[in-house]
């Protein structure tokens, strides 16, 4: 049941949050600096929505107020009065809230859950608390409503198949990557024979260019810059006046930008430049032999090279062929068993989405002052489908793996936290203690077993 706090603050459906409890990636609801990521509305999906009253006789309502006033008065310490001596009366005028909340707390939280076994049905996130009250001297009544699992038929989940195409990696793969590694060691260097520029050469330029049209644009100048001729990222105004150019050649040209111009300021401006050719450079790549290997990284000759490209390439290809194929079969088996989906879960799956999203522009150097400017508002619209799709998806693997009996074993267990504590430079022991009282280690040993049914799922898989 929810905190007495939760109970006394949130009297009614419109007020109160949704929580978290199963089916849901695990994740923190701190957030960051300068926005409000789990600031989404308490909605319940009505198709996995029940509603409770919970009642609790006078007579048990006035005994936890004697029960809570008692316990106050022996321990509240008040400038006047000798421990223990307070009078009743000033307990109850100043601890008024505090005693009530508690004996909300001790009257519904046992009550509630027993109401709820007795229905038979899994809640999650936190019940909103209705209708409220509670008087000392009379009955409570408490009307909550909250979301919970849907049961549903997963018969002939074993018959649901998809596609599961091949994983070898092709020799056009192979000379893509092998070529992308060349590039990166490519080298721009001067020419030192007298030519002129032509494609494929980097010309070294000294620019000005005046924006026509608009007086107060500020001119567009720059030093060494360099400009590949008949590059594809070249505007090919320049590519005409530099081919065939020489060093210490001042040209002039006129550009007219197209209006979707990566750089904002020239975008549909049209900009006479003069420019001064300063230099003729060539861009090099290595040569594909054992040099280059070693230049890599600690490889004793090319063919040694070769065989870890092709099987990092191998591995990479695998996975992404596997997770892919996962994903399509989780979309067969939703659309083959639908059921309903607790909106509670949905809205923690954006959260888990956002965060995720959050921290990765937080580690690109976004600042708090940028992300609050964010509209939140369409961020979370946007996460909403790809969220329904992952509850789904775990709400589906848990069923699977109860019909497959499948459990995660505690050596299994302590090889993810191993890894954990490795990456989070904290010692195991700790970081199990500190995960067990979070409720993090449930959450890992529900996410490990997903992960060991959805193996499961794919290897069963022809092909």
């Amino acid at each position: 049941m929810s905190s007495p706090s939760t109970l006394e603050n949130n009297p009614s459906p419109e007020m109160s949050g949704a929580g978290h409890e199963a089916g849901t990636e695990g994740h923190s609801h701190e957030g960051h600096e300068g926005h409000q990521p789990h600031e989404h509305g308490p909605v319940l999906n009505p198709e996995c929505t029940r509603e409770l009253v919970v009642e609790a006789p006078a007579e048990e309502v006035s005994k936890a107020f004697r029960r809570v006033t008692a316990n106050y008065r022996k321990y509240a310490r008040i400038p006047g009065f000798r421990p223990g001596k307070v009078p009743e009366t000033v307990i109850r005028r100043k601890f008024a809230n505090e005693i009530r909340k508690e004996v909300i707390d001790a009257l519904l939280g046992e009550r509630f859950n027993k109401a709820v076994q007795e229905l038979g049905v899994r809640p999650v996130g936190q019940p909103q608390v209705t209708e409220l009250k509670v008087e000392e001297g009379a009955p409570l009544v408490a009307k909550a409503v909250f979301e919970f699992l849907p049961e549903f038929s997963i018969e002939g989940y074993q018959s649901v198949k998809v596609e599961k195409p091949q994983a070898e990696v092709t020799e056009e793969e192979f000379k893509r990557e092998i070529e992308q590694l060349r590039e990166s060691r490519a080298t721009i260097e001067p020419v030192e024979e007298e030519r002129a520029l032509e494609d494929g050469d980097w010309a070294q330029i000294r620019y000005k260019g005046e924006v026509q049209g608009d007086a107060e644009a500020a001119p567009v100048s720059g030093e060494d810059s360099l400009v590949e001729v008949g590059g594809k990222d070249t505007v090919e105004a320049f590519s005409a006046v530099l081919r065939g150019a020489g060093v210490g050649q001042e040209l002039k040209a006129e550009v007219v930008y197209p209006a979707d111009y990566g750089e904002p300021k020239l975008a549909g401006k049209t900009v006479a430049y003069e420019l001064e050719v300063k230099g003729i450079k060539k861009r090099t790549v290595p040569e594909l032999d054992d040099d280059f290997a070693r230049e890599i990284g600690d490889y004793a000759n090319y063919a040694e090279l070769e065989s870890k490209v092709r099987e990092h390439l191998a591995g990479r290809k695998r996975r992404a062929v596997e997770n892919e194929t996962k994903e399509r079969l989780f979309a067969a088996l939703a659309e083959r068993f639908p059921f309903p989906v607790p909106e509670s879960l949905v809205q923690d799956q954006v959260d888990a989405r956002l965060e995720r999203g959050l921290r990765a522009l937080a580690a690109q150097g976004m600042r708090a002052e940028q992300m609050r400017k964010m509209d939140f508002t369409r961020l979370r619209a946007a996460q909403r489908d790809a969220a329904i799709a992952e509850v789904k998806t775990g709400i589906l693997l848990d069923r699977i793996a109860r019909e497959e009996k499948l459990e995660v074993g505690e050596e299994e267990l302590d090889r993810e936290l191993q890894m954990l504590a490795l990456q989070a430079r904290e010692p195991f022991d700790t970081l199990k203690v500190r995960l067990t009282q979070d409720g993090g280690l449930a959450r890992i040993r529900e996410q490990l077993r997903r992960e060991k049914t959805a193996n499961l799922l794919y290897q069963r898989l022809p092909g």
